[in-house]
């Protein structure tokens, strides 16, 4: 049976695939890790998922020309999707911003953030428009 995907998300098949290694790490690990743990866990799920990224990737910020700064992207999966993670229970305002600033720098269209939290990890998907 062929799988049908939500036709109002980008990069649907992608994303459904991100998001279930997203809860496969951590009903793996559990609550209550160190961000980099899941990090890292994700780093082996995308490579046996055999998805290609970019870990910790750097993104240089410029202003008229020049180069001012440097962000570093947890996740650049397939060249299409930025994934943030985070530990906690909340999506904080400045999380989300973030991300919006990664997608911006990137020209990317699809952000994910995840929050590992106490019984759960939650994910929100933010677009560049």
């Amino acid at each position: 049976m062929e799988k049908t995907w939500r036709k109002d998300l980008i990069y649907p098949k992608l994303s459904y695939q991100i998001v279930g290694i997203l809860f496969e790490v951590y009903n793996d690990l559990g609550a209550g890790l160190h961000e980099k743990y899941y990090q890292r866990a994700m780093t082996k799920a995308l490579t046996k998922a055999k998805i290609s990224f970019r870990e910790q990737a750097p993104v240089v910020m410029k202003f008229q020309g020049d180069k001012i700064g440097k962000y570093f992207i947890d996740f650049i999966i397939e060249n299409r999707v930025i994934v943030e993670l985070k530990k906690g229970e909340r999506f904080s305002p400045k999380h989300i911003f973030q991300v919006v600033a990664y997608l911006k720098a990137t020209k990317l269209k699809l952000g994910i953030l995840a929050h590992f939290g106490h019984d759960s990890v939650k994910f929100k998907r933010i677009l560049n428009l």
